[in-house]
This record gives structure tokens, C-alpha cells and sequence, in this order.
């Protein structure tokens, strides 16, 4: 008798994206490097047109954070590297790429802890999420969703090497009054929380060079002296 239940897997793994974020990052640079650590990034995810079923959704509006399965699509490479230079160790050491969070991996695949705010149900987009803390670019397609569930995926006891010495590496950011009041203010926290995380490359310390990234439609230019970042410009694009 035919077994029903059996079904046969083929050999790849064949897998599409079910959504794309939104998100105020239309390029790389500027993306913190961990999920959760500029909480003020707003974000909003939404489904493609085949798993816009609210039914898929049930009961996620009953946990307050969520695992996000993504891919490094601005990082796929045709081959990979065994070692890697973390930025936290200022490019200076290498470590092997599964001991680090390196978008350029064997499978360009991501992996980000994010709040979920609310559930959007009826857009005409179907169902959105909207999230905060997502270090994800704009329109970065998203794998799968999963409930963070705090008694299994919380562990207290866990060390973090170099990640976990290096996590209170931040900066100051000075901003002036007429640069600040150029922010729109509901983005105005997540700048200074962007700058404070020091988006520059981990082998850049020229403290004459002015750096810039595209957030919310605008560039924002910097410099940074010793431990402070200061914004020197900001362009609407």
C-alpha cells in the first residue's frame, strides 16, 4: 500500500520568497550590524500576493518579537572564504565565517530577532507587519517567519566572545541644532542610533574623510573625531 505520507525531497532545495521589507535603507552602508540594537528602526513587511492568506497569520499578534529568515541579497558571491574579518575586531583579525555573522557566507542566508509593533490586517496589500529593530535593507526578500519564543530562544547563561566584549563599542554623536531640525523627527532617534553604532568600514579611522548614507531620503554626511560622531551635512535626495 502507497504511503501517503511519504514524500520524496529533492536533492535542492528549492526556496522563494513569501515577503520583501520596506525599510528606510536603500543601500548597504548605514545598516547596523545586529538586529535589535537601534530599536527606533521602523520597518514594514509585506507578503507576496501567494501568502497573503490572514489564516497564515493567526495567532502571531500573541508574541511580541519575531525571527526573520532573509537573504544577504546585495552579498551573494560565487564563492566564499573560510575566514572573515569582523568588524567589532577593526578588520584586524580574522575568524572563521561560521563564528561570525558575515554576510558573505557559503548560502547568503540572514537571520534577525525584530519586535513586532502591530499587525496591519486590511491594506491593500494584504496583511503587513510592522516591526522595529530590523537590520534589513529596502525590499530585502524574506525566507520564513517564526515566532521568537522567550523560554527556548532566550538564554541568559550563553557567552558571546568577542561580540559580547566588544557590544558597549559605541560612539557619541553630536548633532547641531541646524542639522537636527532638518530631521523629520520620528526618524530623528533612529540617526543618532545608526551614527552611534559607527557605520563606517572597520579599517576606516581618517578622521579628515566625510562619510555618507541614504536614510528616509536623505544623506546624511559625518565625520568622526576620536569616539564622537558629528553630522557636517545633510542632503535631501
Amino acid at each position: 500500500m502507497e504511503n501517503k505520507n511519504h514524500m520524496e525531497h529533492p536533492s535542492k532545495t528549492f526556496m522563494r520568497p513569501i515577503a520583501h521589507i520596506r525599510s528606510n535603507f536603500p543601500s548597504k552602508f548605514g545598516i547596523p550590524r545586529q538586529s535589535g540594537i537601534v530599536t527606533s528602526l521602523k520597518s514594514t513587511i509585506v507578503f507576496e500576493p501567494e501568502f497573503r492568506n490572514p489564516e497564515a497569520l493567526r495567532g502571531l499578534e500573541e508574541f511580541s518579537h519575531i525571527w526573520l529568515i532573509w537573504e544577504f541579497s546585495q552579498s551573494a558571491r560565487s564563492s566564499w572564504s573560510a575566514t572573515v574579518r569582523p568588524p567589532r575586531l577593526g578588520g584586524n583579525e580574522r575568524k572563521g565565517v561560521f563564528a561570525t555573522r558575515s554576510p558573505f557566507r557559503p548560502n547568503p542566508i540572514g537571520l534577525s530577532c525584530v519586535h513586532l509593533d502591530s499587525i496591519e490586517w486590511d491594506t491593500p496589500q494584504g496583511a503587513v507587519l510592522h516591526v522595529s529593530g530590523a537590520d534589513l535593507m529596502d525590499k530585502t526578500p524574506i525566507y520564513d517567519i517564526k515566532p521568537y519564543i522567550p523560554y527556548a530562544d532566550c538564554h541568559p547563561e550563553a557567552t558571546g566572545s568577542f561580540a559580547q566584549q566588544h557590544k558597549d563599542d559605541v560612539l557619541s554623536v553630536e548633532i547641531s541644532e541646524r542639522w537636527m531640525s532638518v530631521i523629520p523627527e520620528e526618524h530623528r532617534d533612529a540617526v543618532i542610533g545608526i551614527l552611534e553604532q559607527d557605520p563606517r568600514p572597520a579599517y576606516h579611522h581618517d578622521e579628515n574623510r566625510i562619510y555618507g548614507f541614504p536614510y528616509a531620503g536623505m544623506e546624511i554626511r559625518f565625520q568622526v573625531h576620536g569616539n564622537t560622531a558629528e553630522i557636517c551635512e545633510i542632503q535631501t535626495i
